[in-house]
């Protein structure tokens, strides 16, 4: 109770029913006293009808409005819209419209989106300290295992290499899905030096289609996919497995559907990640945030901050059959473009 007191909204709605029910008891003590004396007292019919008038007046002037501001503002905090708040043509205070605006301008995606970036190029500084060492390291090691004669070292280092001069040194948020797509398959052949045959990857889409290829998606999307794909569903599977990556796209949507036929989820498992898949996005900042790396979590959220949550992940699993993991991305095969969305 001392909690709820503290709010003026719980307040608010204490007086307004306090109101209501004195009003209600005004008017049935009057009822009760004509049909008691049998006499119809004008004074107390104009009272009540006064006090009915004054009830009406502030529940739709004063009442409504503010539980509209609440709700749009509560939808606000739980990160779905702010459309709401920005049409809102009644606020507490000026005081809480100022704020509300400063909330708003703050949290657009293009400003979480640049924050997210910085942090993310501060975080590659602080971890690379010097990537021309490591490049240098294993450039070095990679001659030394030809100068043996082994081949097999030598090749394992390159990829090792090229990964990480892809994941590191290059710091643009949105890649041609060729380079995606060179980039997965540089893991996955690291990934084969350790599984051999017990893992393939195939990779489908049209070759006669001209634009696929030079889409614009955020940089590493798909290999987080595919590194899922093995650890959860491949390694912990009895014999041999593949991952299909299908590239498809619709009139206005890139689809890239990464399947495995691994171990697949449980349906509360699955029940799980996708709803925290689903989850607005400063909730699905905080899930990342606590689980660490990159992952599919991450995955979504840079998708959402991009696009808005009309895109990004679905996941879909049948135990022991495998796991699709489906990335819904706009059409982008320019800057230009990419701007419009971002608009």
């Amino acid at each position: 109770m001392e909690k709820k007191w503290r709010y003026l909204s719980y307040r608010l709605q204490v007086f307004y029913m306090g109101i209501f029910l004195f009003w209600l008891f005004d008017i049935v003590s009057s009822w009760i006293l004509v049909v008691r004396t049998g006499e119809f007292m004008v004074t107390a019919g104009v009272t009540t009808v006064m006090f009915a008038a004054f009830l009406c007046v502030f529940f739709f002037a004063v009442y409504r409005p503010y539980q509209r501001a609440d709700k749009n503002l509560n939808l606000f905090l739980m990160g779905y819209t702010s459309t709401g708040l920005k049409e809102e043509s009644c606020m507490l205070s000026p005081g809480m419209e100022a704020l509300t605006k400063i909330l708003i301008r703050l949290t657009e995606s293009d400003q979480l989106l640049k924050a997210n970036k910085r942090q993310a190029q501060y975080l590659a500084l602080q971890n690379q300290i010097n990537p021309h060492f490591l490049y240098n390291t294993l450039d070095s090691i990679r001659s030394e295992a030809m100068l043996k004669g082994n081949d097999t070292v030598a090749e394992m280092t390159e990829a090792l290499a090229t990964f990480f001069r892809y994941t590191i040194s290059k710091v643009e948020n949105m890649v041609a899905l060729e380079e995606e797509l060179e980039n997965a398959k540089v893991y996955f052949r690291i990934q084969k030096y350790r599984f051999e045959d017990r893992v393939n990857l195939e990779i489908e889409y049209d070759e006669e289609d001209e634009i696929l290829l030079r889409c614009l998606v955020p940089k590493l999307t798909i290999q987080p996919v595919v590194e899922n794909s093995i650890i959860h569903g491949i390694e912990r599977k009895l014999g041999n497995g593949t991952i299909r990556i299908v590239l498809k796209c619709t009139e206005k949507r890139l689809l890239i559907e990464i399947s495995d036929d691994g171990v697949g989820m449980q349906p509360e498992v699955l029940e799980r990640l996708n709803h925290q898949l689903n989850q607005p996005v400063f909730e699905s900042i905080q899930l990342s945030k606590d689980k660490g790396g990159i992952a599919i979590m991450n995955v979504n959220n840079r998708i959402h901050l991009l696009f808005g949550e009309e895109y990004g992940m679905t996941v879909y699993s049948t135990p022991n059959v495998g796991t699709d993991t489906v990335i819904s991305l706009p059409l982008i095969t320019s800057e230009r473009q990419l701007k419009r969305v971002k608009e």
